[in-house]
């Protein structure tokens, strides 16, 4: 909806744009995108969700602290951090109601609401078509021990909520399947597509705005590609199907821009794992010329001029 004016404060400056930076960390991400947005002329200030608050007795129902009484042009969300489940959704409840009053939020809540739970991801991949290995997700050890039988093959057990291939697991029969309580209650189950090829290697592709920025080759000897994991990048150039399948994934979840994590199989066809609403790209940096936090900034800028950026 537009942003209504008897709603919303002045900014405090008039200068440039204003952009809330989403962290709670001040990393090498936050200060290259601060960077990226200086040389725009705009001026990044960080915004810890969890210093906010609904307030319907203030001018616009909510407090962001650094902001006063005024609101940014625009938000964009680097990363969240983890908390109870109430927490959480008052964060993302804070980035919901910018959306309500007109501020463009990248990614949007829903969008990251969309991408953290890894069984929507896999719902919304499969709904719309693309290429993404057979999921199941359920609360009982009773119905995971069913589908391991059924399948008869590798699964790979993922934390629902879970991020750079932290808990990851391989299991091959039901009685490798943990107690509830290891896994938070759910049991998400994805079949295993990986392929040994002189190691393991799978792909992350960065989309920003319909489009691939960059993309990379991520090798390891061990299934477990994630950078943070030990994996090595290695400099890759996404061919036509690959970016079309990147960029298709990222409009599945409705992602302005999103890492996209993709394998081939053992037919050497590609399949999307993952799609990430909020991806680091720390480890991408280092194979592309392609000053990534200078793109992601110059988009968010470029989209403030569109309507439909305020709408959707």
């Amino acid at each position: 909806m537009p942003r209504s004016p008897e709603l919303i404060a002045p900014r405090a400056s008039a200068s440039g744009p204003i952009i809330a930076l989403v962290t709670d960390l001040k990393d090498w991400h936050a200060r290259s995108l601060s960077k990226a947005f200086a040389a725009l002329g705009a001026q990044a200030r960080p915004l810890m969700l969890p210093a906010c608050r609904f307030d319907t007795a203030s001018v616009n129902g909510l407090i962001l602290p650094d902001f006063s009484a005024s609101l940014p042009d625009a938000v964009l969300v680097r990363d969240m951090s983890g908390g109870s489940f109430e927490a959480v959704t008052l964060r993302l409840g804070i980035l919901h109601a910018l959306q309500e009053i007109g501020i463009p939020v990248w990614n949007k809540a829903r969008a990251i609401e969309r991408c953290v739970d890894k069984s929507m991801t896999s719902f919304l991949l499969a709904r719309a078509g693309l290429p993404t290995p057979a999921t199941w997700a359920a609360e009982s050890q009773e119905d995971a021990a069913e589908i391991v039988q059924q399948e008869g093959g590798p699964l790979v057990l993922k934390p629902l909520f879970g991020s750079q291939g932290r808990g990851l697991r391989l299991i091959n029969s039901a009685d490798e399947l943990p107690a509830p309580a290891e896994v938070a209650g759910v049991y998400y189950l994805q079949r295993y597509v990986g392929v040994e090829r002189n190691g393991f290697h799978d792909f992350r592709v960065l989309v920003s705005q319909g489009r691939v920025v960059a993309a990379m080759m991520r090798h390891s000897p061990h299934w477990v590609t994630n950078v943070k994991r030990g994996g090595k990048p290695v400099a890759a150039v996404a061919d036509g199907v690959m970016r079309d399948l990147a960029i298709a994934a990222a409009a599945a979840v409705r992602a302005n821009f999103a890492g996209v994590d993709i394998v081939y199989d053992r037919d050497e066809r590609p399949t999307v794992l993952e799609v990430n609403s909020m991806p680091a790209w720390s480890g991408l940096q280092r194979t592309t010329s392609i000053d990534i936090a200078a793109t992601l900034a110059s988009d968010l800028i470029a989209g403030l001029a569109l309507p439909a950026q305020r709408n959707v």
